[in-house]
């Protein structure tokens, strides 16, 4: 979740969308775009400035819509807006694999948007609901991804001008010296402004174990433009849930702001099998009737280790498959077939450290429920004396 970002696995997210302007990059979980991208420009010219005036239009009135009579029907399974929102959500529910409760909450959030939008044109009271959230879940379980849908989703409505994504981490936004935070936070929104800014692990924003650290204000920054700027930024903050718990506690004034909360729940293994099988399928590679047997073996091993990441590790898994399947082959020589470039053998798996560690794994129960907040910590959270914890290499 924190450190690498990487694009996300097709097959297991949606694909990134590709509106004019919006910056297209890598995924922290499954691929934000490029923090350090340009600003675009379309964008406000001040970060510090009113929205641009090409911003979403008033919900008595939406942008390219006819206002209603009173005595005016409509069918909504007709309607142009609820037809493309429709299929939004039918590519979520058809490219995700899991993810039910998420899938659900993303549902009501665009509902709740194309009814505020279609009260608008019959002139009934309307305000702009809040649309600033929280996800929290275990890394790998596709919370970028989800920001990134969200922001094509909220453009579609006309609730976002531009609906890019820019992910960033603390780094991005808080500087090393007096004098420095102000700016580059305020360059990180100028960047979102028309889109949706989403901030991993927002908790190491606040250290207050640090009296000369400028996180604190980097928040009053944001708290600023998330109320100034509501109706042309929506900010997600992403982490573990019970350590966002403790950022909220000590900042009421960002958890006030906060309007939707949607937790990621991790995939079971059934799941992280149709995420690996489809992940292989894409790059054009089977799995023999030994190997998935062996994969499943590796999953359940993989699952109980410390530092598991869900569908980041299964991808992590794929690409050492394909390195020791080349190994074999190159090393085998002889004759190749193109079936031959195509397989993964049971020897390509069980070659893996975890069942070198873990013991061979032909009949191990299956795994207990994970709960998404996990006890163990991140791989780059500081241990004591301020010595980085240093991720475990598993092969």
């Amino acid at each position: 979740m924190t450190a690498a970002r990487e694009p996300a696995p097709q097959g297991f997210a949606m694909p990134r969308p590709g509106p004019p302007g919006a910056g297209a990059g890598t995924d922290g979980e499954t691929g934000p775009a490029d923090a350090s991208g340009p600003a675009d420009a379309s964008g406000p010219a001040d970060a510090s400035g009113p929205a641009d005036a090409s911003g979403p239009a008033d919900a008595s009135g939406p942008a390219g819509q006819e206002p209603l009579a009173p005595d005016d029907t409509v069918d909504l399974a007709a309607e142009e807006q609820a037809l493309r929102i429709s299929q939004l959500l039918d590519r979520l529910d058809a490219e995700f694999v899991g993810l039910a409760p998420v899938k659900d909450r993303v549902r009501e959030i665009a509902s709740l948007l194309l009814i505020d939008r279609l009260r608008g044109r019959y002139g009934l009271t309307s305000s702009r609901p809040s649309l600033h959230m929280c996800f929290t879940g275990s890394p790998g379980t596709g919370k970028t991804t989800v920001a990134t849908h969200m922001g094509e989703l909220l453009r579609e409505l006309g609730y976002l001008r531009k609906g890019q994504l820019v992910s960033v981490t603390r780094d991005d936004l808080v500087g090393q010296y007096v004098g420095h935070t102000a700016p580059k936070t305020k360059e990180v929104l100028k960047r979102a402004m028309g889109g949706v800014l989403l901030i991993d692990e927002a908790y190491y924003l606040y250290r207050p174990e640090n009296e000369r650290d400028y996180g604190q204000e980097s928040i009053e920054i944001l708290l600023q433009f998330m109320e100034a700027h509501r109706e042309d930024l929506v900010v997600i903050l992403a982490g573990y849930a019970d350590r966002m718990d403790t950022f909220f506690r000590s900042n009421p004034g960002m958890a006030s702001r906060i309007a939707h909360h949607i937790d990621f729940p991790d995939f079971t293994l059934d799941e992280l099998l149709q995420i690996g099988e489809q992940m292989l399928e894409r790059e054009q590679y089977r799995l023999s009737p030994a190997a998935r047997q062996a994969f499943a073996d590796y999953v359940r091993l993989r699952m109980s280790q410390p530092r598991f990441a869900n569908a980041r590790s299964i991808r992590n898994a794929i690409d050492r498959l394909r390195l020791r399947q080349a190994r074999r082959l190159v090393t085998g020589g002889g004759l190749i077939a193109r079936g031959d470039l195509m397989e993964i053998s049971a020897e390509d798996v069980r070659a893996s450290r975890v069942f070198r560690d873990g013991g061979q794994a032909d009949r191990l129960p299956d795994p207990p429920n994970r709960p998404s907040d996990r006890a163990d910590p991140p791989p780059d959270l500081p241990a004591a004396g301020g010595a980085h914890l240093r991720p475990q290499r598993i092969s």
